[in-house]
């Protein structure tokens, strides 16, 4: 199985998989920072839809970080999962001092990236949320639950590559999911690409104003 030479190749075949999806006025794209911005940005020019990033923090259990008591997003979201909160007996004061961090985090990243412009609508529209690669798919969830708590119509999960198991996890998450390559000898999203260099805060607020451009917003 071919490797993806950067994010931006990576988006373009992703978008080839998502052609049932071209010209629709009801189609937004979400992309998950950092990495997913490149990849969804080639997705939503070859969509003809508009463009947005979307923020999820997981709320992690204190000494169990990739465990997922709940999670913080974009919108002033924030979704509890009572059942592994009442398992551990976390105390609301822990709950609230995670929430208070993560959310300082994301709301430090929607300056960063957004630099004033307001979300885009959601509710009843197809959502695509796109990200680099699924490894866990503890981010993403994270994502699909919030976005269901702001009436997003319809979720759809992109990605360019994930391990079979986490894909198929994902579908009962999301309305549709679509993994472009399921390699079975997955260790990490970053061996499928040639470069995979960090993509910086200035890299997301350029393709941004790119895709602000593009739709004269």
């Amino acid at each position: 199985m071919t490797r993806f030479r950067d994010r931006a190749e990576a988006g373009r075949v992703l978008a080839g998989a998502l052609g049932h999806l071209a010209g629709r006025d009801d189609v937004v794209v979400l992309a998950l920072p950092r990495g997913g911005v490149p990849v969804a940005h080639e997705v939503a020019r070859a969509l003809g839809a508009p463009l947005d990033v979307f923020l999820a923090r997981k709320l992690g259990v204190p000494g169990h970080r990739e465990l997922a008591m709940g999670a913080v997003a974009s919108g002033g979201v924030r979704v509890l999962h009572q059942a592994v909160i009442d398992a551990l007996a976390i105390a609301p004061e822990v709950i609230e001092e995670v929430a208070a961090r993560e959310g300082a985090e994301l709301a430090r990243r929607e300056q960063a990236y957004r630099s004033g412009r307001p979300p885009l609508e959601l509710a009843g529209r197809t959502v695509v949320v796109v990200d680099d690669g699924l490894a866990t798919g503890a981010t993403m969830r994270a994502a699909v639950t919030a976005l269901r708590a702001q009436l997003a119509g319809r979720i759809l999960v992109a990605v360019p590559v994930g391990p079979p198991e986490t894909c198929q996890e994902m579908a009962r998450e999301a309305d549709e999911v679509v993994c472009v390559r399921t390699p079975r000898s997955f260790h990490a999203v970053g061996q499928w690409y040639d470069d995979f260099a960090q993509t910086t805060d200035d890299e997301i607020r350029a393709l941004l104003a790119l895709e602000e451009d593009d739709h004269g917003e």
